[in-house]
């Protein structure tokens, strides 16, 4: 914290607002002279009259504590890189969504089939029915049980990379 440049930063600020040190001075009820030693830097405000200077001068505390004012393109940009991090982040939540709904409906489908071919063919068939009985079945409660890993708790900290590591 360069206090100089604070200081003549506060100095600034009293100039756009057309004041002299004195009638600073007497709006925040202190000496002429401390504020003076505001404005070269040899001493600085107390913390609650930093925060009524903020105030009274419309600017932000970082910026007294920084010495400047933010510089308008830094904050648009800013706002433009942390948009486009939340564009991406939604459209890799709506893929992995839209993933997760073809799991569900797979596993319905899947479901639907292996207890509609309960009811319609008979228990002693074997082969073929058989067959298709056992793979919907397997795939219906594989569906289910990778449904409850990825809307899990430790399934959005997998999908989200956090399990992930590239290897080079």
């Amino acid at each position: 914290m360069d206090q100089t440049k604070i200081g003549e930063f506060l100095k600034e600020l009293r100039k756009e607002k057309n004041m002299t040190q004195e009638q600073l001075a007497d709006k925040f009820f202190v000496s002429r002279r401390t504020v003076s030693r505001w404005e070269t830097g040899s001493n600085m405000p107390d913390l609650d009259v930093l925060v009524e200077l903020a105030d009274f001068y419309d600017v932000d505390l970082r910026d007294i504590f920084n010495g400047q004012r933010r510089k308008p393109e830094m904050n648009n940009e800013l706002k433009d890189t942390l948009l486009q991090a939340a564009d991406y982040t939604n459209d890799i939540k709506k893929r992995i969504t839209r993933r997760v709904n073809y799991m569900f409906v797979g596993g319905i489908l899947a479901m639907s089939i292996y207890i509609i071919s309960l009811y319609l063919v008979p228990e002693d068939a074997g082969g073929a029915a058989g067959f298709v009985q056992g793979v919907t079945l397997g795939i219906s409660f594989a569906m289910l049980i990778m449904g409850m890993i990825i809307t899990g708790p430790f399934g959005e900290k997998y999908l989200s990379g956090g399990y992930c590591r590239k290897t080079n």
